[in-house]
Order: structure tokens, then sequence, then C-alpha cells
């Protein structure tokens, strides 16, 4: 379930911060903060319900998807192409991401 809710995490924080972006580069109106917000809410909440025992861990694991779910809304959204050091990036983050959130814990 954990990374279902980090992938919807990822998503709804990027459509957040793309309205900005939007509204901000690319003379949007004003009201594409509107759902940019709501995405950002949901966002904050989605990454609550991950099941980790300390939050920041949780945020750090989440790095690694937030930045290959960036990648993939680079493609699909932004119509460019990640390169391969894009996708190399993308695969060390993903691979840190792991080793964070499923990495044995000493008692």
């Amino acid at each position: 379930m954990t990374p279902l809710v980090y992938l919807a995490a990822a998503l709804a924080e990027i459509a957040g911060c793309f309205s900005f972006w939007a509204w901000w580069r690319l003379d949007r109106s004003v009201l594409w903060l509107v759902p940019g917000m709501l995405s950002l809410a949901a966002f904050a909440w989605l990454l609550s319900l991950v099941d980790a025992d300390y939050a920041g861990r949780a945020y750090a694991a989440y790095g690694g998807v937030y930045i290959a779910t960036s990648l993939l809304w680079l493609w699909v959204v932004e119509q460019r192409a990640p390169d391969r050091w894009d996708l190399i990036g993308a695969a060390v983050c993903l691979a840190g991401a792991g080793i964070i959130l499923l990495g044995p814990r000493s008692a």
C-alpha cells in the first residue's frame, strides 16, 4: 500500500506545485492556485497515511518516489522525454528510498 500512497502523494504535490508554476511562469489565471492549494493539502494528508515509525523516515523515503514521478510528469504532461541521466538518477534515488524505508532496524 505504501508505494501507491507515495505515488498518489507525489502526483498531488507535483500537480499543486505545477499550478503555481503555471500561474507564475506560464501566465495562467490566478484561479490555477485554488486547485493547486487543494492538491498540496491532499499531498500532506496522503503522506501522513504512510506506515512508518517516524515522519522523517517516511518523508526521506518519499523523496525518491517524488523524483521518479517528477520525471514521469516531465514526460507525460510537459511532453519532454527524460534523458538517460534523468533515468539513472531516478533509479539511484528509488534504490535509496527502498533502503531507507525497508532496511532492517535494530530494536
